[in-house]
């Protein structure tokens, strides 16, 4: 169990480092001029390339942690309010699909401080997930 738990940690850390990056990608994707289609042609590539690599992590975070859930049998508020967040943030992972899909297409009209904006949702989630899961508060 333990070896399941070390996975589990592993696979969301790396999630959440493509959560945090992905978005600061988009930051300067939306800030690249029109004239630059060298640079924006290399953030592209950049993001699409993470995208993909951190897609099949995002799977095996939730997957181990649904094992870990079935195996040790959490209940509790707390374990209700972290599936919540967990859900939202496959949420705002698919949504970081859909901007990218965007500007791929040329089509993003959002400016670089909406995405700095954007780039905080995973941080919080992170806290408030972690304050849950250590500190089980309810």
């Amino acid at each position: 169990m333990l070896w399941l738990k070390a996975f589990h940690i592993v696979f969301v850390v790396s999630w959440f480092a493509g959560l945090f990056y992905l978005p600061r990608l988009f930051v300067n994707l939306a800030m690249v001029p029109a004239e630059s289609a060298a640079e924006r042609a290399r953030l592209l590539l950049m993001s699409a390339k993470l995208y993909r690599f951190v897609t099949p992590i995002c799977a095996l975070a939730i997957g181990t942690g649904v094992m870990l859930w079935l195996s040790y049998g959490f209940s509790g508020a707390w374990l209700q309010v972290k599936i919540v967040l967990v859900f939202g943030l496959l949420g705002y992972h698919l949504w970081c699909g859909k901007i990218l899909r965007e500007f791929v297409a040329d089509k993003s009209t959002k400016t670089h401080v909406w995405f700095r904006f954007f780039n905080e949702v995973p941080v919080l989630a992170l806290i408030v997930i972690c304050i849950l899961v250590v500190v089980k508060p309810f």
